[in-house]
């Protein structure tokens, strides 16, 4: 698993480690680490070009060292000051080791609504930089000239402490970057782009786009969730020594061998009933390939048998694809009466494309008064955000919203919710008292119990972005419901199949969200076989 833990516990363990380490040691060990990886991605160090943005924190003087030792391979490296301080001893390593440092602002031109401010660059007098209002204009010709010549750009500005947007002359260093990105150069931050929550990974302004991050110690939850983890591009672990003052981690990616110990292996005394049973509650007259998708994935996900209760139609469309299926036909059983006539079950799922009336929502209160976990997706959410008293249960329930479904089941917005994800997730499941797995570029899975880590998918493939989709995924994870898993287990071990089934499905090219069922089985062979 990937382990990100939040800012004040990362500031923790360094105090913890410094205090066994002589003055520095901290700084050089994550400086050598950033060095080797720009090494590698320069190839040819010699005569390389490049560029550090460096800010007057920490992680400047990081970028500055990593500098010093590539000047000393013989890279060509400038040093842009973008605060009224550089880091002392960091500045004075880059040029003994032959590496200049320039001022980001020229002093000869005046931005609208900036002024003037005396700095510092390692000790030394430098031209002044403008304060906030500062713009590209305000950018000195020697900063504009190296950064867009750059092979490599070090992103040095703020570290994990930074918050909001970048400031200027920041911005403008940000939007400069961008250029140069564009033109090929390549571009590694350090810890973490600036501009970007280390804890949360909003983005509020101005911030760096990164080809590479090198993270040092651990994993920080901005890497991990979107829009940060877009912003940071590959990311890289320098391990510095931290693990031991760690505490335990805030939010966790699966990875493969942390999905294999949630999937069930058949054994010789298994049979259907113990490999689990799911109860599934979808499909309409408009919407009858919903059921058949969920059904799908239910029984490629490793259920020992699924029922399904729907209508006469949706039956007979889920006969012809999945005949193993057992079905019970609710056009004579009113309300609720259905989910008792189906039969012993271990989980539900309940929800895709069931219909928003009058009897799929008691379908769905029967089905939220039993004690079992359940699943609940698309209309069985629209249904919630008007019958919230539902989720007043004693069984465990997970519920599988995209950003728009979670607005209305929160009366929130769905932009800021897509901007926000993990303070959503989080909100919601202590809210509702359910764990939520929030759909979208980055899946976050929240529990109720605040005491538990947020979960996140690393393995989401934009071909994802399919009719039914949604449907493959609640049938897959409710199936892993059945099959004993935890709700927040369940989830992330079905959205990381999810993803690796749309990777394997698309391979660069459109999918249908049937190509996902019939991707299954390899996607779970893939975890398995890596164990």
């Amino acid at each position: 698993m990937r382990a990100a833990h939040w800012v004040r516990d990362v500031r923790l363990a360094e105090q913890a480690l410094m205090a066994e380490l002589p003055d520095g040691v901290l700084m050089q060990r994550a400086a050598a680490g950033l060095a080797a990886v720009c090494m590698g991605l320069l190839g040819q160090v010699y005569g390389g070009r490049v560029v550090i943005l460096a800010g007057g924190g920490d992680n400047g003087g990081d970028a500055l060292f990593a500098g010093a030792r590539l000047a000393s391979r013989g890279a060509r490296v400038t040093g842009i000051a973008a605060g009224p301080r550089l880091h002392e001893a960091g500045t004075a390593a880059l040029r003994s080791a032959g590496g200049r440092v320039v001022p980001a602002a020229d002093d000869e031109e005046e931005a609208a609504g900036g002024h003037v401010v005396a700095r510092t660059v390692g000790g030394l007098p430098t031209p002044p930089v403008r304060a906030a209002g500062a713009h590209l204009g305000a950018i000195g010709p020697a900063a504009r000239a190296e950064i867009a010549a750059a092979d490599l750009i070090i992103d040095g500005l703020t570290g994990i402490g930074g918050s909001g947007g970048l400031r200027e002359p920041g911005a403008s260093l940000a939007a400069l970057t961008e250029a140069a990105r564009a033109d090929g150069a390549v571009v590694v931050a350090v810890d973490l782009p600036s501009g970007i929550s280390a804890d949360t990974g909003e983005v509020e302004g101005a911030a760096i786009g990164a080809d590479v991050t090198v993270t040092f110690g651990t994993w920080k939850p901005g890497l991990l969730i979107d829009p940060g983890a877009d912003r940071a591009g590959t990311a890289q672990l320098v391990d510095i020594g931290l693990g031991p003052h760690l505490a335990a981690p805030a939010v966790i990616a699966f990875q493969a061998q942390d999905v294999t110990a949630v999937l069930p292996r058949p054994t010789a005394e298994s049979d259907k009933y113990r490999r689990g049973v799911l109860g599934v509650v979808a499909g309409s007259g408009q919407y009858s390939g919903a059921a058949v998708l969920a059904v799908g994935a239910a029984i490629h996900g490793g259920a020992g048998m699924v029922r399904l209760v729907s209508n006469s139609q949706v039956l007979q469309a889920v006969r012809q694809y999945w005949p193993e299926a057992v079905l019970t036909n609710d056009d004579d059983e009113p309300g609720g009466q259905a989910i008792e006539a189906a039969g012993r079950v271990q989980a539900w799922t309940a929800g895709p494309g069931m219909g928003t009336g009058p009897d799929a929502a008691s379908r769905l209160a029967a089905v939220l008064a039993t004690s079992l976990p359940v699943l609940v997706d698309a209309d069985g959410i629209t249904i919630l955000a008007e019958h919230r008293e539902l989720l007043d249960r004693a069984g465990p329930t997970l519920i599988t919203p995209h950003a728009g479904e979670l607005a209305r089941l929160l009366n929130a917005d769905r932009a800021d919710i897509e901007a926000r994800r993990l303070h959503y997730a989080t909100t919601a499941a202590r809210q509702l008292g359910v764990t939520v797995l929030l759909k979208g570029s980055t899946t976050v899975i929240a529990s109720p119990d605040p005491g538990e880590p947020v979960l996140v998918n690393p393995t989401g493939t934009s071909w994802l972005a399919t009719a039914g989709s949604g449907d493959v995924l609640s049938g897959l994870t409710g199936a892993l419901l059945a099959q004993g898993a935890a709700p927040a287990s369940a989830a992330a071990a079905g959205a990381y199949l999810h993803g690796i089934a749309g990777r394997l499905a698309a391979e660069g090219a459109p999918i249908g969200a049937s190509d996902l069922i019939r991707s299954l089985p390899a996607a779970i062979r893939s975890v398995t076989q890596s164990d």
